[in-house]
Formats: C-alpha cells, structure tokens, sequence
C-alpha cells in the first residue's frame, strides 16, 4: 500500500459505523474488529504536501535561461567581443533612472509579488481539495500509512445522505475543509422537521468520515420555488 492513500466512496456510499470494539466477537463479520480499531480512536492526522514539481520547474529553467545568458554574455566580454546590447542598454537604465521612476516601482512591485507567491508555496501544504483522515490505531503496521478523502467525494456521500431523509426534494452539499454547507429543499413535511432530521443525519455521516479534523455543519432547509 502506498504511503499516500486516498478513500473513495464506494458501493452504494454506505459509511461504516463510527462505535465499535476492537476485537470481534465469533459472529461479526471478518474485518469488522479491524474496521471498529480504525473508527474508534485515531491519531490527528496533518495535511498532504504537495510537491508544486510545475512551479519549480519553471521557477528552475528561467534562472537556467537567464544564467546562462548572462555568462555567455560576460564570457564575450572576457574574450574581447562587445557586450549585448539589451544588458548595456540595461545596465545604463539602472544607472540613470531614479528610484522613483514609474518603472522601477513597477519593477520592484512585480519582483515582490513574485518573492512572495514563492515563498507562500514554500511554506503552504496546497492539496486543499484532500483532506486529511484520522490514522488508525490497535493495527499494526499502520503508523507510515496516511489516508486522504477527496472533497467532492465527501459531498457525493453526504448528499447521498441528505437526499434519504424523508421530506427533502433535492440537497446540495459543499464541503470544506473547517466547515459543510447543506442546502435542501423538502416538499413535505414542516420545514423545523426536515431540519432536525436532516441536521441529525449529516451530523453522523460527517462524523463516520473518520476525518482528522471534523468541520463544522451549516444546514439551511427551505421550499422549492414556485413555478
């Protein structure tokens, strides 16, 4: 198994429980002590890092190109040619203009911007559509594996949830990272209802995700349109 996973809905998008105990007793089904160790307590697991290879890439082969530019043009230099006329041109710009020209605060800010873009994808883990799962604990040799759910993978399973609750029409779930945004439309039953049944089902989907940080749940019920 490779040490970056990502658990995908599959079947029907049934979640398995969310209690358990470890071991299984002599009537469970295989796997159900193994899946109850998992759900039951978790290590926080931190976020996937991606490895920006395109960023880097670029950021590597222009200072390749402008590198070797600029020796090739010193080695002519060295050997008796005339310089290029762009870096004569430039270096003679730098000279004379003042540092209040239009062009080098336009220079200085684009130059920042760009600092500042690399230094944010230094930093930042990115992957902010993989969140995240909890690390199973009471099985072995799971301590290297890290699990990942995909975002709109977990919206498919809790809508799917949504859409079972008696009286909603249609449901549309975005989830993020800190927070699940559940919009439905029921065409029956009293709106407080649909609501605290609704609430109550995605409050456990989200739970049995098994997310290492479980977000926050914002559900919003009201009726279709008329027309």
């Amino acid at each position: 198994m490779s040490a970056n996973t990502r658990r995908q809905p599959t079947g029907e998008g049934n979640i398995p429980s969310g209690t358990g105990h470890a071991a299984s007793s002599p009537g469970d089904p295989p796997g159900t002590g193994a899946t109850a160790a998992v759900h039951k307590a978790g290590r926080p697991a931190r976020r996937f890092w991606c490895a920006r290879r395109i960023p880097a890439a670029i950021v590597a082969l222009l200072s390749v190109a402008a590198i070797g530019l600029l020796l090739y043009d010193v080695v002519s230099v060295r050997a008796d040619r005339p310089g290029m006329s762009w870096r004569q041109r430039l270096a003679e710009e730098l000279a004379t203009r003042p540092l209040h020209d239009i062009w080098m605060t336009v220079g200085a800010a684009v130059a920042m911007a760009l600092g500042l873009w690399l230094f944010l994808l230094a930093v930042t883990p990115g992957l902010r559509r993989l969140l995240p799962m909890r690390q199973p604990t009471g099985i072995p040799r799971t301590g290297e594996v890290r699990a990942g759910l995909h975002r709109h993978a977990a919206a498919l399973i809790l809508r799917d949830r949504a859409v079972r609750v008696s009286g909603v029409q249609s449901a549309r779930v975005d989830v993020g990272r800190r927070k699940v945004k559940a919009r439905a439309q029921a065409h029956f039953r009293d709106l407080n209802e649909v609501h605290a049944d609704l609430d109550a089902a995605l409050s456990k989907a989200v739970a049995n995700l098994g997310l290492a940080q479980q977000p926050k749940l914002d559900v919003r019920v009201r009726r279709p349109k008329k027309g």
